[in-house]
């Protein structure tokens, strides 16, 4: 049975920002998704980052820092209860969709470290998988096509609704559902066990970082780096 005719669970978050090493979790869901994009179950936290959550971000999701200290969860129980969910999900061999997985997963993965709390990576013997991710796959599969991958751009690229974007449990069904849509187009992927479609996953983020990152040399960046790893980027140093 393909995975597009199964079940999906779906991981999103809401930050402080987008840089993994520094930035902190303000919303987060897991959400399971059913054969027929039907939300089956969900969890989802609030938390009080512990640090000021700049305007550009609470413009984009709409949470402020007056918010969170009202009415969020201390950072580190939340954190735990978030990692154990996602691992949850992973341990029993359910595909987890996340779009952009390098930058929620490492995210997540930061915020452990940084709380004293065990990390996914670790929970999962060094490898958390079976993901998909929505923006790896649609690069590979259209690869030349032009315009913008975010999740709004694929929602309305594979017919799938997106209401209320940027609020976590929003995003992460319209991931699923993109991710489900995508896999029933394109038999390479939606054919493929989930196993050997996470490795497809491995080397296909590599290829297009690396593309990437010749054609910034090329163009504007002559020293610029494009993280090549996924699901899970490496910390610094590590």
């Amino acid at each position: 049975m393909s995975w597009t005719s199964g079940p999906l669970a779906a991981f999103d978050l809401e930050t402080t920002g987008t840089d993994v090493e520094s930035d902190r979790i303000v919303t987060a869901a897991v959400v399971a998704v059913d054969p027929d994009g039907r939300i089956s179950r969900e969890r989802t936290w609030l938390l009080d980052p512990g640090v000021p959550i700049p305007e550009q971000a609470a413009a984009i999701h709409g949470i402020s820092t007056e918010h969170v200290r009202k009415h969020g969860t201390r950072a580190a129980p939340a954190i735990e209860e978030i990692t154990s969910a996602v691992a949850e999900v992973l341990a029993s061999g359910t595909p987890l969709v996340v779009m952009n997985a390098r930058y929620d997963l490492s995210l997540l993965d930061r915020e452990c470290r940084r709380h004293g709390i065990r990390p996914l990576a670790e929970r999962l013997s060094g490898k958390p998988a079976p993901v998909i991710d929505p923006l790896v796959l649609d690069k590979h599969v259209d690869r030349y096509r032009k315009g913008k991958r975010n999740l709004q751009a694929l929602c309305e690229h594979y017919g799938v609704p997106l209401d209320d974007a940027h609020n976590a449990v929003a995003d992460a069904v319209a991931a699923a559902r993109a991710a489900r849509s995508m896999g029933t187009k394109y038999t390479d992927i939606g054919g493929v066990g989930l196993a050997d479609l996470h490795e497809l996953q491995v080397r296909a983020a590599a290829e297009q970082s690396a593309s990437l990152q010749k054609y910034l040399r090329r163009t504007s960046n002559p020293g610029a780096r494009v993280e090549g790893a996924w699901p899970l980027i490496p910390r610094p140093g590590s």
